[in-house]
C-alpha cells in the first residue's frame, strides 16, 4: 500500500515522490534538488500491512538534461541496525528539515583540480522506528551527483552498528565497471552487463554505471573517520541488489554516530570524471602549514629491480636518474634496511641530498600480512614517533606505507594515526597495498597518493597486465582515478619480467591521463637516457597537481582525450584502448586556447617511437588524433 504524504500533514505520510517527470518538484515539498535542478532526489515508504505507517524506505533519483527527464536509481534501499536497535523493516517518516545551501570553496594542494567549488541543497530527513527510536538521514543534492550519510543522535549505553542495510538496485542490462573486491583493491574493471557471483559475492569502490545511453553514476564512499569502518558492494542475497557491507562484523558507538558519506556522481562522464565531490564532502584540512608538502615527481628503483633497495650502488644510479630529469625525489623501496655494497641507508641518504635530491624510504605498515622489511617501526605510537624524529633530522622528506591487510575500523584508525603523526614530522605520505582514496587528502594534504590499483608494477608479477593494459588504462579514468590519486607508476618504456604491448606514445601519456601528486617514474635511467630530447624535456618539466581537469572526449575501454592546465599551461593526454588503429577526435573549445601553440608528442612509425611536431597554431576547431594500436599522445599547449 502506498500514500501520498505533505509536509503539512506528516501523520498521513506512508509514501513520499519527490519527482515527477521533468523534475518539477520544488522546494516547498520534501524535495532535495540540486542548485542547477538538474538532479532530484525521492523517498519511498513501501508499507508493511500488518505494521499501520511503517515500511521499508527507498529512494530514486532522477536527472533532467533540457527538456527530458531519466531515471538514474531506483529503489535504492537505505536503513541502519545496531544491536539494540533496527530502521530496518519498521519505520516511518516523523519530520523532513527546511533547506538548507550547502557551499564548498576551498583550496587542494594535490588532485584534479586546486580551487574547489560545489554548492549542494541539504535535507534531513528524521525517520523513527515502532519504538519511537529516531534515525536521520541527511541528504545533499549536489550539481554533480547526491550524498548521503545515517545519524544517530541517541545511542544507547554499549550499544554497536551491526549492518547498513543501503542496497543499490542494478537491473539487467545496465552497463557497468566494477571490480572484484579485493585487500589491496588492485584488479580490472571489465565492462558487464549484467550481475555476477563474485568471489564472496563481493565487490570493490568505486562502481560506474551507465543506466541510460550517455548518463553516468560512479558509487563510492567518502569521509572514513575514527571508528569507522570502510565498506564493500555485497550481492549475495539478490544479484541485482549491491548492498553497503561494512568490514567489521559489528561497530561499537558512543553517545551518537555519524556515517561515511556514500557518494553517487551524476551526469555526463564528464561531470563524472571532473567531480570533487569526494573531497567536497570530507573534512577540511587539519594541517595549518602547509609550505612543506611539494607534489613532484620520483626516481623509483623497484620495478626494475624488485629487491634493488639491498644494493646500495644501484639506488645511487636512481638519485643520479632523478639529478638527470630534474626530478625533485627519489624513492628508497623495500629492503633498504639491509642495504650494502657500498653504503647503508645513511649513507645513501646523505649522498641523495649532496645532489639535491629529497629521499623518500618505503615502510612495511608490518600488520602481518606480508613480509618485507623494515618491519615494526611505524605500528605503535612510540615507535612510529622515534622513527619519523630519525627521518626528519636525516633529511628524508615522505614515507611509502605498504601492504595494509584490510578496511577494518581499526586500521582505518591506523591510517588517521599515520597521517596525523607524518604531518608532525613534515613527511609527506604514499599508501601502497592500501585502500582506495575516501577524501583524506583534502584532511591531511600531505597525503600525496595512494595504490590501489592494478598498476604498472604486475608486469614484475604475472603476464596477465600484457595483454589487458591498454583497454585498463583507458577504463581507469573513468573508475579508480576518479576519487583520488593514483600511485600506478606510469611510464614503461622498456620490459620488466613481463612485456607490455602499449606504445611508447601510450606510456608518455599515461603520465597525464593518470593523477597523482607524487609521479613514481618507473624506468630504468639508461632508458630514460635514450628517449628524444623533447621527450625527456616534457618528462622533466610534467607538473603532477593540477589547476584544472577538463575531459574532451572518450569512453571506459575505448578512447580517452584528457587536458589537464597548471597556471597557462595545458596538458593533454590520449589513449586508445583498442587493438586498432584510431583517430581520436576533439575540440578544444573548453579550453579557450585559440592563438595559441602546441607541442605534439605522438606515436611513431611503430610502438617503439615518437612522431614529435612543434608549434603548431591554434584555433578551436576540432583536432584529430592518428593512433596506433594501443597508442596514444601527449600534447602542450602554452
Amino acid at each position: 500500500m502506498k500514500h501520498s504524504f505533505n509536509c503539512l500533514s506528516y501523520e498521513l505520510l506512508l509514501y513520499v515522490l519527490i519527482c515527477i517527470p521533468f523534475c518539477s518538484c520544488s522546494q516547498k515539498d520534501t524535495g532535495v534538488i540540486s542548485p542547477n535542478g538538474k538532479i532530484c532526489l525521492s523517498v519511498e515508504i513501501k508499507e508493511d500491512t500488518e505494521k499501520d505507517g511503517f515500511g521499508k524506505v527507498f529512494f530514486n533519483v532522477e536527472y533532467k538534461d533540457g527538456k527530458t527527464s531519466r531515471r538514474v536509481l531506483s529503489d535504492t534501499r537505505i536503513g541502519l541496525e545496531t544491536q539494540l536497535m533496527s530502521f530496518t523493516d519498521n519505520i516511518r517518516l516523523k519530520s523532513v528539515s527546511g533547506t538548507k545551501l550547502i557551499e564548498d570553496d576551498y583550496v587542494m594542494l594535490t588532485g584534479k583540480r586546486s580551487h574547489c567549488q560545489n554548492r549542494g541543497n541539504e535535507r534531513i530527513f528524521r525517520f523513527e522506528n515502532e519504538k519511537a527510536e529516531t534515525l536521520d538521514i541527511v541528504f545533499r543534492a549536489y550539481d554533480d551527483g547526491i550524498v548521503f550519510r545515517y545519524s544517530l543522535p541517541s545511542v544507547q549505553d554499549k550499544d554497536s552498528l551491526t549492518s547498513e542495510h543501503t542496497a543499490y538496485y542494478i537491473p539487467e542490462g545496465t552497463k557497468r565497471w566494477i571490480q572484484n573486491y579485493s585487500v589491496g583493491y588492485e584488479g580490472f574493471y571489465p565492462l558487464k552487463t549484467r550481475a555476477e557471483r563474485g568471489k564472496d559475492n563481493m565487490w570493490g569502490y568505486p562502481l560506474l554505471l551507465e543506466p541510460a545511453d550517455s548518463l553516468f553514476v560512479l558509487i563510492t564512499e567518502a569521509n572514513i573517520l575514527r571508528g569507522h569502518s570502510g565498506s564493500r558492494l555485497y550481492n549475495g542475497n539478490d544479484m541485482n541488489q549491491y548492498q553497503v557491507r561494512m568490514t567489521d562484523d559489528k561497530l561499537a558507538l558512543g553517545d551518537s554516530f555519524t556515517s561515511p558519506w556514500r557518494v553517487l556522481m551524476i551526469g555526463s562522464l564528464s561531470d563524472v570524471v571532473e567531480s570533487t565531490l569526494v573531497t567536497d564532502v570530507s573534512e577540511p584540512n587539519k594541517i595549518s602549514d602547509t609550505s612543506w608538502i611539494m607534489p613532484g615527481s620520483a626516481s623509483w628503483v623497484y620495478w626494475a629491480h624488485n629487491h634493488g633497495s639491498k644494493n646500495f650502488k644501484i639506488v645511487k644510479d636512481y638519485i643520479d636518474l632523478a639529478v638527470d630529469m630534474k626530478w625533485p625525489y627519489s624513492l628508497i623501496d623495500a629492503e633498504w634496511n639491509e642495504m650494502s655494497n657500498g653504503g647503508d641507508i645513511e649513507d645513501l641518504i646523505t649522498y641523495s641530498l649532496s645532489r639535491n635530491i629529497k629521499p623518500m624510504i618505503w615502510y612495511n605498515s608490518s600488520t602481518a600480512w606480508m613480509g618485507p622489511g623494515p618491519l615494526y617501526r611505524l605500528n605503535s605510537k612510540e615507535n612510529r614517533i622515534k622513527e619519523y624524529t630519525w627521518l626528519q633530522k636525516s633529511g628524508v622528506v615522505g614515507v611509502k606505507i605498504d601492504f595494509f591487510p584490510d578496511d577494518y575500523s581499526s586500521n582505518m584508525d591506523y591510517y588517521i594515526d599515520l597521517l596525523e603523526d607524518a604531518a608532525k614530522y613534515k613527511l609527506m605520505v604514499n599508501f601502497h597495498g592500501a585502500t582506495i582514496p575516501r577524501g583524506w587528502q583534502r584532511t591531511y594534504p600531505h597525503l600525496m597518493t595512494m595504490e590501489a590499483v592494478y598498476g604498472a608494477e604486475w608486469y614484475n608479477n604475472k603476464p596477465i597486465l600484457t595483454d589487458r593494459a591498454a583497454e585498463h588504462n583507458v577504463t581507469l579514468p573513468f573508475t579508480r582515478n576518479v576519487i583520488g590519486s593514483m600511485d600506478y607508476t606510469p611510464g614503461t618504456f622498456s620490459d620488466s619480467q613481463h612485456p607490455h604491448i602499449t606504445t611508447c606514445g601510450h606510456e608518455l601519456a599515461l603520465s597525464v591521463v593518470f593523477e597523482s601528486a607524487l609521479q613514481h617514474m618507473p624506468d630504468r635511467p639508461e632508458v630514460y637516457s635514450s628517449l628524444p630530447r623533447k621527450v625527456r624535456e616534457f618528462l622533466s618539466g610534467l607538473p603532477t597537481a593540477w589547476d584544472d581537469t577538463k575531459l574532451l572526449c572518450g569512453y571506459p575501454g575505448t578512447d580517452i582525450v584528457l587536458a589537464r592546465r597548471k597556471g597557462d599551461v595545458w596538458y593533454i593526454g590520449g589513449l586508445n584502448g583498442t587493438n586498432e588503429n584510431k583517430i581520436l577526435s576533439f575540440s578544444l573549445a573548453p579550453l579557450q586556447v585559440e592563438g595559441k601553440t602546441m607541442d605534439v608528442f605522438k606515436d611513431g612509425v611503430d610502438d617503439k617511437s615518437f612522431a614529435i611536431e612543434e608549434n603548431i597554431q591554434l584555433s578551436n576547431d576540432k583536432m584529430d588524433m592518428s593512433c596506433l594500436p594501443r597508442g596514444g599522445f601527449v600534447a602542450v599547449i602554452k
